[in-house]
């Protein structure tokens, strides 16, 4: 089933495995910008050949950006009299960067009729468990870039369930992001379809609200291979270390899986049907993190393994043109269920509990996002400073 405007396109088939990807239902978003990509001409070529549907971006991103080069100099040179903060000077040019971004993505919103095209834009760590914040950011993130191709990205913590179904009733397109557990992805998923039943009494419009929650992936094996290698080390016994070696590279494909399970349950049941009668989209289940870190397996792992109706995977650069030259486009992502549930249950016999490594990564992932704002934060100030003594050069 395709729906959210993935309609196969007759311009993208048999053109590269990217575009493969969209005839299977999957739409490849770029995670990744910069000011230099923009004007460059790189982010439109990717969209005009690449065939890439949307944007991510994160502190991490930005920080990379604007501390190398100068493509950032002019406009933090013009705030230098305006007293505005590290913070503030940050939100400002991300604010432009990513409305530039959805000025070029657009014409994909529009010809999808806003099931595609959407660049994500995140609220600063601090307020992964910071309700008020949280609501405040998204708010004036919203309101400041002003495109309707915007998604604002909150932490799927338990913290941000409520202020993820108000955002939404609002209006405001969601991208949910740091999922690990499937408990936490249906806690999100739910609180979709209550803000689309919310809008829906009360009159609103449901046809153009969108949302994706996404979902992480390899980092879940780079710490269940971490927990596997610390038990290959523990034991002496032959047959013990091969079946603790045999599930390493397993988890986070299988756990992905069963997240992709929970929405066809919640999406493709009855329950969603009359939403979906008077024009709602589905939200779609986002493969994050999905490029691959241990450079033993596959380097476009955890996007073969993943592809099937309704699902986007954000990828970086060098994932997009490695699966370029060489990704294997194939329904798979609800393939083999039973073997990801027995994953699951293997890694339980051995005294690996997912729901404890979910929750572990959950809270390690909001560490080095605020880690990595500060650092994003600290390096804006020591442009600031360097601008500030140019500009007083002459």
């Amino acid at each position: 089933m395709l729906t959210n405007g993935q309609a196969k396109s007759s311009s993208y088939q048999g053109a590269n495995p990217i575009h493969e990807l969209l005839a299977e239902g999957q739409s490849v978003w770029q995670d990744d910008i910069s000011r230099q990509m923009l004007e460059s001409g790189e982010i439109a070529r990717a969209i005009s050949e690449t065939g890439i549907r949307g944007l991510t971006s994160n502190p991490t991103i930005f920080e990379k950006a604007i501390a190398s080069g100068t493509a950032y100099d002019a406009d933090i040179a013009r705030f230098l009299g305006e007293d505005k903060t590290a913070a503030e000077i940050f939100e400002a040019v991300e604010v432009q960067d990513i409305r530039d971004a959805c000025d070029l993505f657009r014409p994909i919103y529009d010809e999808s009729n806003g099931g595609d095209g959407y660049c994500s834009i995140e609220v600063s760590p601090g307020a992964a468990r910071d309700p008020e914040l949280t609501r405040n950011e998204a708010r004036r993130l919203w309101q400041s870039v002003d495109r309707p191709n915007l998604m604002v990205k909150i932490p799927g913590t338990a913290e941000g369930a409520a202020i993820i179904e108000e955002m939404l009733t609002e209006g405001i397109n969601i991208n949910i992001t740091l999922l690990f557990a499937i408990e936490s992805y249906e806690r999100v998923a739910n609180a979709y379809v209550a803000a689309l039943e919310a809008r829906a009494v009360s009159g609103q419009p449901i046809d153009r609200i969108a949302s994706v929650a996404s979902f992480f992936v390899s980092r879940v094996d780079t710490l269940v291979d971490k927990l596997l290698d610390e038990k290959i080390a523990q034991t002496t016994d032959s047959a013990a270390k091969e079946e603790l070696q045999h599930l390493k590279a397993k988890a986070a494909v299988a756990n992905a899986k069963l997240a992709y399970a929970s929405f066809q349950e919640i999406f493709e049941g009855p329950g969603f049907a009359p939403l979906r009668a008077n024009g709602a989209m589905v939200q779609r289940p986002l493969w994050a993190s999905t490029s691959v870190k241990n450079p033993d397996y596959r380097d476009v792992l955890y996007v073969e393994e993943l592809i099937g109706p309704d699902t986007v995977n954000t990828m970086p650069r060098p994932t997009i043109v490695a699966f370029s030259d060489h990704g294997i486009v194939g329904r798979t992502v609800d393939r083999d269920l039973d073997a990801a549930r027995q994953i699951v249950a293997e890694l339980r016999q051995v005294g690996i509990e997912m729901e404890d490594v979910t929750a572990r990564l959950e809270d390690e992932g909001i560490a080095s996002f605020t880690k990595s704002y500060d650092t994003l934060i600290a390096g804006v100030e020591a442009k600031r400073s360097q601008v500030a003594t140019a500009v007083a050069a002459g």
